[in-house]
């Protein structure tokens, strides 16, 4: 017995995985960065990607740095699948998809540098060179991560054709 598929999911399981693991990979990039910048600047910019002081539950958890970064790929993997189930809906060119994934992360980093306001281990909000390493993170982050969706969509479309191929066979 075979069990037949839906059709119009476009492999969205696979989409789904290589989002999540593009976005894990922008994020193990800003991660690197991010210590980068702390260690050769003294800004606390890695200490503020990581941070967790603001969160109930977790703010009650010791954590390690390696759970704190495991937390940050997390979210990095949810912030790519994101973007590209919205990318899979507007399928938008590739350039602007890559722009939108910089808008967006340029927009979170805003965001949560906020968040340096709720713990005494983070930058200072006044900082100005801490929001300029921050926000170039940022984009940078966007553009990787932008390219890298990009890159996994023209595998999945592969990977989409080449299963139709076999099955046909």
């Amino acid at each position: 017995m075979r069990i037949k598929r839906k059709r119009g999911n476009g492999g969205l399981a696979r989409t789904l995985a290589l989002a999540a693991a593009a976005g894990a990979g922008a994020g193990l990039l800003i991660g690197l960065y991010m210590k980068a910048v702390q260690q050769l600047t003294g800004q606390t910019v890695y200490t503020l990607l990581l941070n967790v002081d603001y969160i109930p539950l977790l703010n009650e958890l010791a954590l390690s740095e390696l759970w704190e970064f495991a937390l940050h790929l997390f979210v990095s993997a949810l912030v790519g699948i994101g973007l590209a189930l919205f990318f899979r809906i507007v399928r938008w060119p590739v350039v602007r998809q890559t722009y939108s994934a910089m808008a967006v992360s340029l927009l979170i980093g805003l965001v949560l540098f906020q968040t340096t306001l709720l713990s005494d281990r983070t930058p200072s909000i006044g900082s100005g060179a801490a929001w300029t390493w921050w926000l170039v993170g940022h984009v940078v982050y966007g553009w990787v991560l932008g390219e890298l969706l990009a890159i996994t969509r023209n595998v999945s479309r592969v990977g989409k054709r080449n299963h139709g191929k076999q099955r046909q066979t």
